[in-house]
């Protein structure tokens, strides 16, 4: 028994979002003091090429943990192989009221409707600035809540343009269920408009700076087969380095009943892995291998990465399943993966 799976009942008694705030606080000391250095071993695994980088193992940090980039430091000594930062917006916000997080316990299952809540682009930037961190990191970027839809595309731009000289990657989160309208930018038309923008913007920063940043597209498990392959056909089209699937889903079938499962927002964990796994086999077989695919959802042990690697992912990243499992699911699943 890990020492997460002594404490976590007690955790449990606490406000969610409460025991977030304090997990990430204690994660700062503790990395400030060389406690987690002690105790924190890498895990032995083989490194991955994707993108162009080399991962030195195959499991990444979702986005959405550490909005703000503020413990990448603590989180690269728990042994993960890349760090997802954000989504970061181009002005600060605080988000959705509060409360804005539910644990679904008896599903193993989180339900949030944060609303993209963060301190903005540049406080973000002065984050990535102080770490110590060498290792792959990327930067999620999204839109403000007050931005029309018509006009998202300038938000995109302004993250984009902020972030390139420090990130790995860039992520682009079309996805999230928790700012109003903002998965209607997942239709065909607003989608290609939205990665042409990008990509074209992306090549210009590449040859302003002299280096190559890989842009990936995050989207919805609550998609139709139909919408999978006009997405997957518009990434291939526009040159799109990566796909991440999934975010959390707006379906309450695997939960329903359950205490907090009728709370408004996304549903991650345990209950969103066969959905994850259904639109990562649809990806897939539409990309045949064009671009790569990161596998996110309802990964609480080895087994659910391989599963997720059998799909057709090449790499996976980890979130709801660290607060039922505890720092331990990094290294299992690193083990699992080889």
């Amino acid at each position: 028994m890990n020492i997460y799976s002594l404490a976590r009942p007690l955790l449990f008694q606490f406000d969610a979002e409460s025991v977030h705030d304090f997990t990430l606080k204690s994660l700062k000391t503790a990395e400030r003091l060389g406690v987690l250095k002690l105790c924190a071993s890498p895990p032995i695994c083989q490194p991955r090429t994707v993108m162009g980088i080399t991962f030195p193992n195959a499991v990444g940090l979702a986005a959405g943990l550490d909005k703000n980039a503020a413990v990448i430091d603590g989180m690269a000594a728990l042994g993960f192989g890349f760090i997802e930062v954000g989504t970061v917006t181009p002005r600060p916000q605080l988000g959705n009221p509060k409360p804005r997080l539910f644990r679904v316990a008896e599903a193993q299952g989180i339900v949030n409707r944060f609303g993209f809540n963060n301190l903005g682009v540049d406080n973000l930037i002065e984050n990535v600035k102080a770490t110590k961190y060498k290792g792959v990191l990327g930067i999620n970027i999204g839109k403000n809540f007050d931005t029309p839809n018509e006009k998202a595309v300038d938000d995109y731009l302004i993250c984009m343009r902020k972030v390139y000289a420090y990130a790995s990657y860039i992520t682009v989160n079309i996805s999230s269920p928790n700012t109003k309208n903002l998965r209607a930018l997942q239709e065909k038309e607003a989608l290609s408009d939205l990665l042409g923008t990008l990509k074209a913007e992306q090549l210009k920063l590449a040859e302003q700076f002299g280096r190559y940043v890989p842009v990936a597209l995050k989207i919805a498990p609550d998609l139709e087969l139909a919408q999978v392959n006009e997405i997957a056909d518009l990434l291939m089209a526009h040159n799109i380095d990566a796909v991440i699937a999934t975010n959390t889903t707006l379906s309450r079938e695997a939960v329903q009943g359950l205490p907090n499962a009728a709370e408004t927002g996304g549903l991650s964990g345990a209950p969103v892995r066969d959905k994850s796994t259904v639109v990562i086999q649809q990806l897939s077989q539409r990309l045949q291998g064009a671009l790569p695919i990161i596998g996110v959802g309802g990964i609480l042990s080895g087994t659910d990465a391989i599963e997720k690697i059998a799909a057709g992912a090449s790499l996976v990243q980890l979130y709801s399943g660290l607060i039922y499992k505890g720092p331990q699911l990094i290294h299992d699943v690193a083990q699992a993966l080889g």
